[in-house]
Protein backbone atom coordinates (compact mmCIF):
# COMPACT_ATOMS: atom_id res chain seq x y z
CA UNK A 1 0.00 0.00 0.00
CA UNK A 2 1.52 3.58 -0.81
CA UNK A 3 2.01 6.09 1.77
CA UNK A 4 -0.22 8.93 1.89
CA UNK A 5 2.23 11.27 1.13
CA UNK A 6 1.95 9.27 -2.44
CA UNK A 7 -1.80 9.23 -2.83
CA UNK A 8 -3.49 11.73 -4.91
CA UNK A 9 -7.19 13.15 -5.94
CA UNK A 10 -8.03 11.51 -9.48
CA UNK A 11 -7.37 14.33 -11.37
CA UNK A 12 -11.00 14.73 -13.50
CA UNK A 13 -12.94 14.83 -11.03
CA UNK A 14 -15.40 17.97 -10.94
CA UNK A 15 -13.51 20.71 -8.88
CA UNK A 16 -13.74 22.03 -5.82
CA UNK A 17 -13.48 18.14 -4.97
CA UNK A 18 -14.76 18.83 -1.68
CA UNK A 19 -18.23 19.88 -2.82
CA UNK A 20 -18.63 17.79 -5.85
CA UNK A 21 -17.66 14.31 -4.63
CA UNK A 22 -18.50 11.92 -2.45
CA UNK A 23 -17.24 8.38 -3.00
CA UNK A 24 -20.14 6.35 -1.40
CA UNK A 25 -22.86 6.12 -2.98
CA UNK A 26 -25.30 5.09 -0.44
CA UNK A 27 -25.85 7.59 2.09
CA UNK A 28 -25.34 6.00 5.28
CA UNK A 29 -26.38 8.42 7.62
CA UNK A 30 -27.72 12.48 7.37
CA UNK A 31 -26.49 15.72 8.99
CA UNK A 32 -29.24 15.22 11.57
CA UNK A 33 -29.08 11.55 12.70
CA UNK A 34 -27.56 11.25 16.35
CA UNK A 35 -24.03 10.85 15.70
CA UNK A 36 -23.64 8.27 18.44
CA UNK A 37 -26.34 6.15 17.72
CA UNK A 38 -26.04 3.82 14.58
CA UNK A 39 -28.97 4.64 11.80
CA UNK A 40 -30.54 1.62 10.29
CA UNK A 41 -28.69 1.73 7.18
CA UNK A 42 -25.63 1.59 9.01
CA UNK A 43 -26.89 -1.64 11.29
CA UNK A 44 -28.09 -3.02 7.88
CA UNK A 45 -24.51 -2.85 5.88
CA UNK A 46 -22.39 -4.11 9.52
CA UNK A 47 -25.02 -6.48 9.56
CA UNK A 48 -24.01 -7.77 5.82
CA UNK A 49 -20.24 -7.57 6.42
CA UNK A 50 -20.68 -9.70 9.92
CA UNK A 51 -22.45 -12.15 7.76
CA UNK A 52 -19.94 -12.58 5.47
CA UNK A 53 -17.11 -14.28 8.30
CA UNK A 54 -18.43 -17.48 8.70
CA UNK A 55 -18.42 -20.52 6.78
CA UNK A 56 -21.20 -21.40 4.49
CA UNK A 57 -22.07 -25.46 4.58
CA UNK A 58 -23.12 -24.94 0.87
CA UNK A 59 -20.68 -26.27 -1.86
CA UNK A 60 -18.64 -23.46 -2.76
CA UNK A 61 -19.00 -23.63 -6.19
CA UNK A 62 -23.11 -23.69 -6.18
CA UNK A 63 -22.67 -20.41 -3.44
CA UNK A 64 -20.37 -18.49 -5.92
CA UNK A 65 -23.06 -19.37 -8.95
CA UNK A 66 -25.90 -18.09 -7.50
CA UNK A 67 -24.51 -15.79 -4.99
CA UNK A 68 -21.47 -14.45 -6.40
CA UNK A 69 -21.33 -11.13 -4.41
CA UNK A 70 -22.05 -13.05 -0.54
CA UNK A 71 -18.71 -14.85 -1.72
CA UNK A 72 -17.37 -11.62 -3.32
CA UNK A 73 -17.05 -10.67 0.53
CA UNK A 74 -18.08 -13.36 2.20
CA UNK A 75 -16.71 -16.92 3.08
CA UNK A 76 -13.34 -15.29 4.32
CA UNK A 77 -13.14 -17.61 7.54
CA UNK A 78 -13.27 -20.76 5.70
CA UNK A 79 -10.85 -18.97 2.70
CA UNK A 80 -8.29 -18.07 5.55
CA UNK A 81 -8.14 -21.29 7.50
CA UNK A 82 -7.45 -23.04 4.36
CA UNK A 83 -4.37 -20.26 3.26
CA UNK A 84 -0.95 -22.73 3.32
CA UNK A 85 0.90 -19.87 3.15
CA UNK A 86 0.63 -18.57 6.72
CA UNK A 87 1.06 -20.58 9.91
CA UNK A 88 -1.28 -22.19 11.91
CA UNK A 89 -3.85 -20.39 9.31
CA UNK A 90 -6.76 -22.14 11.07
CA UNK A 91 -6.16 -20.21 14.13
CA UNK A 92 -5.39 -16.78 13.18
CA UNK A 93 -8.72 -17.04 10.66
CA UNK A 94 -10.65 -17.78 13.78
CA UNK A 95 -8.65 -14.72 15.55
CA UNK A 96 -9.79 -12.98 12.16
CA UNK A 97 -13.55 -13.83 12.74
CA UNK A 98 -13.16 -12.72 16.01
CA UNK A 99 -11.33 -9.33 16.01
CA UNK A 100 -13.25 -8.24 12.61
CA UNK A 101 -16.83 -9.57 14.72
CA UNK A 102 -15.86 -6.97 17.95
CA UNK A 103 -14.95 -3.84 15.40
CA UNK A 104 -18.56 -4.31 14.03
CA UNK A 105 -20.05 -4.78 17.48
CA UNK A 106 -18.13 -2.04 18.90
CA UNK A 107 -19.80 0.66 15.70
CA UNK A 108 -22.99 -0.74 16.36
CA UNK A 109 -22.69 0.75 20.09
CA UNK A 110 -20.79 3.70 18.87
CA UNK A 111 -20.57 4.62 15.09
CA UNK A 112 -17.63 6.80 15.41
CA UNK A 113 -15.41 4.22 16.32
CA UNK A 114 -12.89 2.86 14.41
CA UNK A 115 -12.69 5.84 12.49
CA UNK A 116 -16.43 5.92 11.98
CA UNK A 117 -19.25 6.43 11.33
CA UNK A 118 -19.33 3.89 8.98
CA UNK A 119 -19.52 3.13 5.38
CA UNK A 120 -18.91 0.59 2.29
CA UNK A 121 -15.41 2.15 2.59
CA UNK A 122 -14.71 2.12 5.90
CA UNK A 123 -16.12 -1.92 6.67
CA UNK A 124 -14.21 -2.84 3.50
CA UNK A 125 -10.91 -1.10 5.26
CA UNK A 126 -11.05 -2.29 8.50
CA UNK A 127 -12.00 -5.69 7.34
CA UNK A 128 -8.81 -6.07 5.03
CA UNK A 129 -6.77 -4.54 8.01
CA UNK A 130 -7.43 -7.16 10.13
CA UNK A 131 -6.55 -9.70 7.48
CA UNK A 132 -3.21 -8.75 6.71
CA UNK A 133 -2.28 -8.06 10.37
CA UNK A 134 -2.35 -11.47 10.58
CA UNK A 135 -0.34 -12.31 8.08
CA UNK A 136 -3.42 -12.99 5.36
CA UNK A 137 -2.68 -11.42 2.28
CA UNK A 138 -3.76 -13.08 -0.89
CA UNK A 139 -6.59 -15.29 0.54
CA UNK A 140 -8.14 -15.72 -2.50
CA UNK A 141 -5.13 -16.48 -4.79
CA UNK A 142 -5.54 -20.13 -6.21
CA UNK A 143 -8.82 -19.62 -6.98
CA UNK A 144 -7.89 -16.24 -9.31
CA UNK A 145 -5.28 -17.78 -10.71
CA UNK A 146 -7.31 -21.02 -11.97
CA UNK A 147 -10.15 -18.65 -13.19
CA UNK A 148 -7.52 -16.61 -14.98
CA UNK A 149 -6.43 -19.34 -16.47
CA UNK A 150 -9.39 -20.97 -17.52
CA UNK A 151 -10.62 -17.20 -19.23
CA UNK A 152 -7.38 -17.00 -20.88
CA UNK A 153 -7.69 -20.34 -22.71
CA UNK A 154 -11.28 -19.29 -23.89
CA UNK A 155 -9.97 -15.73 -25.11
CA UNK A 156 -9.62 -16.10 -28.34
CA UNK A 157 -13.32 -17.87 -28.92
CA UNK A 158 -14.88 -15.12 -26.92
CA UNK A 159 -13.16 -12.20 -29.26
CA UNK A 160 -13.80 -13.99 -32.71
CA UNK A 161 -17.42 -14.40 -31.49
CA UNK A 162 -17.25 -10.96 -31.12
CA UNK A 163 -15.44 -9.92 -34.37
CA UNK A 164 -17.90 -11.94 -36.29
CA UNK A 165 -20.35 -9.55 -35.79
CA UNK A 166 -20.87 -6.76 -38.83
CA UNK A 167 -23.02 -3.83 -37.20
CA UNK A 168 -20.80 -1.75 -35.02
CA UNK A 169 -24.11 -1.09 -32.94
CA UNK A 170 -24.63 -4.76 -32.55
CA UNK A 171 -20.89 -5.89 -31.73
CA UNK A 172 -21.03 -3.10 -29.00
CA UNK A 173 -23.87 -4.59 -27.47
CA UNK A 174 -22.82 -8.18 -27.32
CA UNK A 175 -19.30 -6.58 -25.90
CA UNK A 176 -20.92 -4.49 -23.12
CA UNK A 177 -23.12 -7.70 -22.45
CA UNK A 178 -20.18 -9.27 -22.10
CA UNK A 179 -18.79 -7.17 -19.59
CA UNK A 180 -21.94 -7.82 -17.27
CA UNK A 181 -21.76 -11.74 -18.28
CA UNK A 182 -17.94 -11.68 -16.38
CA UNK A 183 -19.52 -9.55 -13.71
CA UNK A 184 -21.98 -12.55 -13.15
CA UNK A 185 -19.47 -15.07 -12.62
CA UNK A 186 -17.52 -13.08 -10.21
CA UNK A 187 -14.81 -15.16 -9.00
CA UNK A 188 -15.61 -17.36 -12.23
CA UNK A 189 -17.82 -20.19 -12.84
CA UNK A 190 -16.06 -23.85 -12.11
CA UNK A 191 -18.47 -25.47 -15.09
CA UNK A 192 -17.40 -22.00 -17.42
CA UNK A 193 -14.68 -23.47 -19.93
CA UNK A 194 -16.36 -27.00 -19.78
CA UNK A 195 -19.17 -25.56 -21.26
CA UNK A 196 -17.84 -23.21 -23.48
CA UNK A 197 -15.38 -26.28 -25.06
CA UNK A 198 -18.33 -28.20 -25.19
CA UNK A 199 -20.08 -25.66 -27.58
CA UNK A 200 -18.49 -22.42 -28.77
CA UNK A 201 -22.00 -20.24 -27.77
CA UNK A 202 -22.38 -20.68 -24.29
CA UNK A 203 -20.67 -17.67 -22.82
CA UNK A 204 -22.73 -15.39 -25.79
CA UNK A 205 -25.74 -17.12 -24.27
CA UNK A 206 -24.98 -16.06 -20.96
CA UNK A 207 -24.51 -12.05 -22.57
CA UNK A 208 -28.24 -12.59 -23.84
CA UNK A 209 -29.59 -13.96 -20.67
CA UNK A 210 -29.45 -10.83 -18.84
CA UNK A 211 -32.39 -9.47 -17.20
CA UNK A 212 -34.23 -7.88 -19.95
CA UNK A 213 -33.59 -4.30 -20.48
CA UNK A 214 -34.71 -1.81 -19.90
CA UNK A 215 -31.98 -1.70 -17.12
CA UNK A 216 -32.24 -0.09 -13.66
CA UNK A 217 -30.01 2.48 -15.15
CA UNK A 218 -29.77 2.07 -18.70
CA UNK A 219 -28.16 4.73 -21.08
CA UNK A 220 -27.08 2.22 -23.13
CA UNK A 221 -28.91 3.63 -26.52
CA UNK A 222 -27.05 6.98 -25.79
CA UNK A 223 -23.86 5.70 -25.71
CA UNK A 224 -24.59 3.47 -28.25
CA UNK A 225 -25.69 6.77 -30.80
CA UNK A 226 -21.98 8.56 -29.39
CA UNK A 227 -20.27 5.49 -30.44
CA UNK A 228 -20.76 5.55 -33.83
CA UNK A 229 -20.09 9.44 -34.32
CA UNK A 230 -17.27 9.73 -31.85
CA UNK A 231 -14.02 8.63 -30.58
CA UNK A 232 -12.38 9.23 -27.62
CA UNK A 233 -8.40 9.72 -27.19
CA UNK A 234 -7.79 8.06 -24.05
CA UNK A 235 -10.03 6.14 -21.62
CA UNK A 236 -9.06 5.25 -17.94
CA UNK A 237 -11.04 1.46 -17.39
CA UNK A 238 -11.10 0.71 -13.23
CA UNK A 239 -10.82 -3.03 -13.63
CA UNK A 240 -12.69 -4.98 -10.92
CA UNK A 241 -12.26 -8.90 -10.79
CA UNK A 242 -10.11 -11.55 -11.60
CA UNK A 243 -11.15 -14.13 -14.51
CA UNK A 244 -13.74 -14.10 -16.62
CA UNK A 245 -14.69 -10.49 -15.70
CA UNK A 246 -10.82 -9.14 -16.57
CA UNK A 247 -10.46 -11.32 -19.43
CA UNK A 248 -13.81 -12.46 -20.81
CA UNK A 249 -15.28 -9.06 -20.09
CA UNK A 250 -13.56 -5.57 -20.27
CA UNK A 251 -10.32 -7.04 -22.24
CA UNK A 252 -12.84 -7.54 -25.39
CA UNK A 253 -13.69 -3.92 -24.81
CA UNK A 254 -10.75 -2.67 -24.32
CA UNK A 255 -9.09 -4.04 -27.60
CA UNK A 256 -12.45 -2.54 -29.64
CA UNK A 257 -11.17 0.95 -28.43
CA UNK A 258 -7.88 0.28 -29.11
CA UNK A 259 -9.21 -0.91 -32.66
CA UNK A 260 -10.65 2.70 -32.99
CA UNK A 261 -7.73 4.80 -32.38
CA UNK A 262 -8.30 5.32 -28.31
CA UNK A 263 -5.30 4.88 -25.91
CA UNK A 264 -6.54 2.54 -22.95
CA UNK A 265 -5.01 2.92 -19.51
CA UNK A 266 -6.16 -0.25 -17.45
CA UNK A 267 -5.97 0.58 -13.70
CA UNK A 268 -5.74 -2.70 -11.55
CA UNK A 269 -5.67 -2.47 -7.50
CA UNK A 270 -1.96 -2.34 -5.94
CA UNK A 271 -2.97 -4.92 -3.26
CA UNK A 272 -4.56 -7.90 -3.34
CA UNK A 273 -8.51 -7.37 -2.00
CA UNK A 274 -10.81 -10.48 -1.93
CA UNK A 275 -10.50 -11.67 -5.65
CA UNK A 276 -9.77 -8.08 -7.28
CA UNK A 277 -7.10 -8.53 -9.90
CA UNK A 278 -4.17 -6.83 -9.39
CA UNK A 279 -1.54 -4.65 -11.17
CA UNK A 280 1.38 -7.55 -11.50
CA UNK A 281 -1.83 -9.74 -12.31
CA UNK A 282 -2.97 -7.92 -14.94
CA UNK A 283 0.27 -7.46 -16.62
CA UNK A 284 0.74 -11.29 -16.50
CA UNK A 285 -2.43 -11.83 -17.90
CA UNK A 286 -2.10 -9.38 -21.20
CA UNK A 287 1.19 -11.02 -21.64
CA UNK A 288 -0.10 -14.25 -21.46
CA UNK A 289 -2.63 -13.03 -24.38
CA UNK A 290 -0.20 -11.26 -26.94
CA UNK A 291 0.98 -12.94 -29.62
CA UNK A 292 4.68 -13.05 -30.58
CA UNK A 293 4.24 -9.50 -32.36
CA UNK A 294 3.11 -8.02 -29.30
CA UNK A 295 -0.72 -7.98 -30.61
CA UNK A 296 -3.81 -8.80 -28.93
CA UNK A 297 -5.64 -11.20 -31.36
CA UNK A 298 -4.54 -8.83 -34.27
CA UNK A 299 -4.70 -5.35 -32.45
CA UNK A 300 -1.55 -3.71 -32.09
CA UNK A 301 -1.19 -3.05 -28.35
CA UNK A 302 1.52 -0.16 -28.07
CA UNK A 303 -1.67 1.94 -26.73
CA UNK A 304 -2.48 -0.14 -24.61
CA UNK A 305 -1.30 1.20 -21.11
CA UNK A 306 -1.42 -0.92 -17.66
CA UNK A 307 -1.36 1.19 -14.24
CA UNK A 308 -1.55 0.50 -10.43
CA UNK A 309 -4.65 2.75 -9.01
CA UNK A 310 -2.96 2.63 -5.75
CA UNK A 311 -6.14 1.22 -4.48
CA UNK A 312 -5.87 -2.03 -1.94
CA UNK A 313 -9.96 -2.48 -1.47
CA UNK A 314 -12.75 -3.69 -3.57
CA UNK A 315 -14.34 -0.21 -3.76
CA UNK A 316 -12.34 3.04 -4.37
CA UNK A 317 -12.49 6.95 -3.05
CA UNK A 318 -11.31 8.55 -6.76
CA UNK A 319 -9.70 11.29 -3.76
CA UNK A 320 -6.96 8.56 -3.62
CA UNK A 321 -5.01 6.99 -6.25
CA UNK A 322 -1.48 6.64 -7.58
CA UNK A 323 0.66 9.33 -8.85
CA UNK A 324 1.38 7.20 -11.67
CA UNK A 325 -2.33 6.57 -12.71
CA UNK A 326 -3.07 10.73 -12.32
CA UNK A 327 -0.16 11.50 -14.18
CA UNK A 328 -1.76 9.20 -17.20
CA UNK A 329 -5.01 9.80 -16.43
CA UNK A 330 -4.63 13.57 -16.99
CA UNK A 331 -5.45 13.64 -20.76
CA UNK A 332 -7.97 11.26 -20.66
CA UNK A 333 -11.20 12.04 -22.38
CA UNK A 334 -13.14 8.78 -21.39
CA UNK A 335 -13.64 7.30 -17.51
CA UNK A 336 -14.82 3.82 -17.13
CA UNK A 337 -15.45 2.30 -13.41
CA UNK A 338 -16.32 -1.16 -13.69
CA UNK A 339 -17.85 -3.67 -11.51
CA UNK A 340 -20.11 -3.12 -8.65
CA UNK A 341 -17.93 -1.92 -5.95
CA UNK A 342 -16.14 0.76 -8.04
CA UNK A 343 -19.29 1.98 -10.40
CA UNK A 344 -22.42 1.48 -8.46
CA UNK A 345 -21.46 1.09 -4.91
CA UNK A 346 -19.12 3.90 -4.56
CA UNK A 347 -18.37 6.89 -7.56
CA UNK A 348 -21.81 6.19 -9.11
CA UNK A 349 -22.57 9.88 -8.97
CA UNK A 350 -19.00 11.01 -9.55
CA UNK A 351 -18.81 14.04 -11.73
CA UNK A 352 -15.71 14.08 -13.85
CA UNK A 353 -14.04 16.95 -16.35
CA UNK A 354 -14.72 14.38 -19.51
CA UNK A 355 -17.16 11.69 -20.53
CA UNK A 356 -18.13 8.73 -17.97
CA UNK A 357 -19.44 5.44 -17.61
CA UNK A 358 -20.35 2.95 -14.76
CA UNK A 359 -21.13 -0.29 -15.72
CA UNK A 360 -21.84 -2.96 -13.36
CA UNK A 361 -24.50 -5.60 -12.13
CA UNK A 362 -26.64 -5.11 -8.82
CA UNK A 363 -25.47 -8.03 -7.19
CA UNK A 364 -27.21 -6.99 -3.60
CA UNK A 365 -30.53 -6.66 -2.71
CA UNK A 366 -29.70 -3.41 -0.55
CA UNK A 367 -28.52 -1.73 -3.68
CA UNK A 368 -30.72 -3.26 -6.08
CA UNK A 369 -33.77 -1.53 -3.50
CA UNK A 370 -31.75 1.82 -3.34
CA UNK A 371 -31.92 1.98 -6.80
CA UNK A 372 -35.19 0.49 -7.56
CA UNK A 373 -34.21 -2.24 -9.52
CA UNK A 374 -34.31 -6.37 -9.10
CA UNK A 375 -31.04 -8.24 -8.25
CA UNK A 376 -28.53 -8.84 -11.19
CA UNK A 377 -29.84 -6.19 -12.62
CA UNK A 378 -27.80 -4.01 -14.57
CA UNK A 379 -26.35 -0.26 -14.38
CA UNK A 380 -25.01 1.84 -17.68
CA UNK A 381 -24.47 4.89 -16.33
CA UNK A 382 -22.80 7.40 -19.20
CA UNK A 383 -22.34 10.88 -18.79
CA UNK A 384 -21.11 13.35 -21.39
CA UNK A 385 -19.68 15.91 -20.91
CA UNK A 386 -19.72 19.17 -23.65
CA UNK A 387 -17.26 21.34 -24.08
Amino acid sequence: MESDSEMVAFPLLTTPIESNYRACTIPYRFPSDNPRKPTPTEIAWIDLFRNSIPSFNYPFFFFLFLFPLFLKMGNLRKRAESETTVADAPTKAEKFAQRYSEILDDLKKDPESHGGPPDGILLCRLREQVLRELGFRDIFKKVKDEENAKAVSIFLDVVRLNDNIEDGGKRLENLVRGIFAGNIFDLGSAQLAEVFSRDGMSFLASCQNLVPRPWVIDDFDTFKAKWSKKSWKKAVIFVDNSGADVILGILPFARELLQRGTQVVLAANDLPSINDVTYPELVEIISKLKDEHGKLVGVDTSNLLIANSGNDLPVIDLTRVSQELAYLASDADLVILEGMGRGIETNLYAQFKCDSLKIGMVKHPEVAQFLGGRLYDCVFKYNEVLV
